[in-house]
């Protein structure tokens, strides 16, 4: 198992990136989220990674962050019916909090709107999911400037929790805390983010 690759980054699409490490250049499938957080070619790069194996073949995948990759892992092993393809496009589609607000939120409809998803499948992913992503409070907050400004793990997900409890969607929720946590930086508390994304 390859968990994860560090090396020079040769070149990326919005869904693959080859990274050369040792001198080997390894053609990794990424989901759109990932290739937008990968430096220029030729800058060192680092992806969480794994390897999916087929009877005729076998393709690496690879991740900004540990969570999502085994969010994606997940995905593919868990869900009757969803295999890499449409898991890489879930995880192109919604930003790991998302995915998971709208998981423990059953929203159905927001996951049925993925390319790939439809509504029974988006259904069963809800059913095989929900009791593996535990409270709102433990999301994994989305990685970026203003994501890593909060001081505690906790705080994203209970302003998440909180705006999804007064009527929310998931995603506007997660909209509105990204938002909150870039004007409000690292001092951000709960009551301050729910209040800055209420305004």
């Amino acid at each position: 198992m390859i968990a994860s690759l560090r090396g020079t980054l040769l070149s990326t699409t919005p869904l693959r990136a080859v990274l050369e490490v040792a001198g080997v250049g390894y053609e990794i499938n990424v989901p759109v989220t990932t290739a937008e957080k990968l430096p220029s070619a030729g800058q060192p790069a680092f992806l969480h990674t794994v390897v999916v194996y087929r009877e005729d073949s076998q393709a690496l995948y690879g991740f900004a962050s540990a969570a999502e990759r085994d969010f994606f892992r997940m995905l593919i092993e868990k869900v009757s019916g969803v295999g890499p393809k449409v898991g890489l496009a879930l995880m192109s589609h919604l930003s790991l909090p998302s995915l998971q607000s709208a998981i423990v939120a059953s929203d159905a409809d927001l996951l049925s709107k993925c390319p790939g998803i439809g509504r029974k499948t988006a259904e069963r992913i809800i059913l095989d999911l929900k009791d593996k992503m535990g409270p709102i409070s433990q999301i994994v907050a989305p990685s970026g400037a203003g994501a890593a400004a909060a001081s505690e793990p906790s705080v994203l997900g209970d302003a998440l929790a909180a705006l999804v409890a007064l009527g929310y969607r998931p995603p506007d929720a997660d909209k509105a805390v990204r938002k909150a946590l870039a004007a409000l930086g690292g001092a951000a508390t709960t009551e301050a983010l729910i209040k800055k994304a209420l305004a």
